[in-house]
């Protein structure tokens, strides 16, 4: 059976659509296609990669006429199933769906609560933008003929809506990151990690002020979400006790995991981040690290729940410095809660387990 999956915004090496997603559908058999922006056709790892040049500039001729050319090339394709990832593609997934192909929406995000807080949009109109996509994305899943969900929370909004959903979590593939502990005994430093997106409401001012008062260091590594959240940040006295990495690979990410004490993702309590599950998180967990992550109730669930960090304030500089500080100066307990998180991965929170409910929804709409 011929896949086709479909993205206008992400990368074609993105974690979840190409690393997890389309590499467990190549390794069950099926013969895998991704369109993606912005790269030349190649094959990756089994995946047949077709790049689409966006020469388009602004966000409104990119949904408007961007769209349109990964449209033709899924037409190019010629799939049996077709499994978009973004929510400005819904227009060409419902066109697939008239052509007679069966179609997937991934929804990674929950996107009206999103629009909400989009600092782009003017504040005055975010409302009714949200509410106005909420209700067509409603009606558009209705037609399609599944519904991937990247968390239970985003799952739970459309039960009403599609009788076919799987919930399939971002969770990290073991194998990656597994690092032995007699190879780390020796390499750890007294640093603090956070991988991502870098910006305030992702608490990088927070976790930069918080540095400043413990005898640790930031290891910083992503892109800011713009230059003004990197010169909020390099105005900081305390950026001087931040080393910032850039957007580094995978191996370069695996190794400043090794060499980190504490892995840290302390979001502010945001309505589109409270019921997250941010991978960065379970990497941490895979890696052995304790992790320091914000007080929801969800997150205190898995952290707590498994005695594999500690749970803070994000909003609270001083309770984010205290729980760095009580990780560096009690390494044995720092230690015991990183294997506590790489048990809790090993069996609960694995992409291995992830993708055979992927797996499983694909043969159910190969027999229909």
């Amino acid at each position: 059976m011929k896949i086709c999956h479909l993205t206008s915004v992400h990368s074609y090496t993105d974690i979840r659509i190409s690393i997890k997603e389309c590499t467990s559908l190549v390794k069950a058999g099926f013969e895998v296609h991704l369109i993606a922006p912005n790269t030349q056709e190649e094959n990756l790892n089994g995946i047949h990669v077709h790049g689409v040049m966006n020469t388009y500039k602004g966000r409104i001729n990119r949904v408007k006429n961007f769209t349109n050319d990964i449209y033709q090339k899924a037409l190019e394709v010629d799939a049996e199933i077709y499994h978009f990832h973004d929510p400005e593609l819904i227009p060409s997934g419902l066109k697939l769906k008239k052509k007679g192909k069966k179609v997937i929406y991934d929804v990674h995000e929950d996107v009206p609560r999103q629009i909400a807080s989009k600092h782009w949009i003017p504040k005055y109109l975010r409302k009714s933008i949200s509410i106005g996509f909420e209700k067509y994305e409603n009606r558009s899943v209705k037609k399609l003929d599944a519904l991937v969900t990247a968390t239970p929370h985003i799952e739970q909004r459309f039960l009403s809506y599609s009788s076919n959903i799987k919930n399939v979590n971002n969770y990290p593939v073991m194998e990656e990151l597994y690092i032995p502990d007699s190879e780390t005994l020796l390499r750890k430093e007294k640093s603090v990690i956070y991988v991502g997106g870098i910006s305030k409401d992702r608490g990088s001012v927070n976790t930069v002020k918080a540095i400043g008062n413990t005898d640790a260091t930031l290891k910083l590594a992503g892109r800011f979400a713009n230059q003004n959240e990197k010169a909020i940040l390099e105005e900081l006295d305390e950026w001087e006790n931040v080393n910032f990495l850039g957007f580094i690979d995978r191996k370069e990410i695996k190794s400043e995991l090794e060499t980190s004490m504490v892995g840290i993702v302390v979001l502010e309590p945001r309505v589109n981040y409270i019921d997250s599950l941010p991978i960065k998180m379970f990497e941490y967990m895979a890696t052995g690290l304790p992790v320091i992550a914000s007080n929801f109730p969800l997150w205190k669930e898995i952290i707590e729940g498994n005695n594999c960090g500690i749970c803070v304030d994000p909003l609270n500089v001083e309770e984010i410095s205290k729980a760095i500080q009580w990780i560096i100066d009690h390494p044995v307990q720092a230690k015991e809660m990183g294997q506590n998180g790489r048990k809790a991965v090993e069996t609960q929170y694995n992409w291995e387990s992830e993708s055979r409910k992927l797996l499983n929804l694909y043969e159910k709409l190969s027999e229909q």
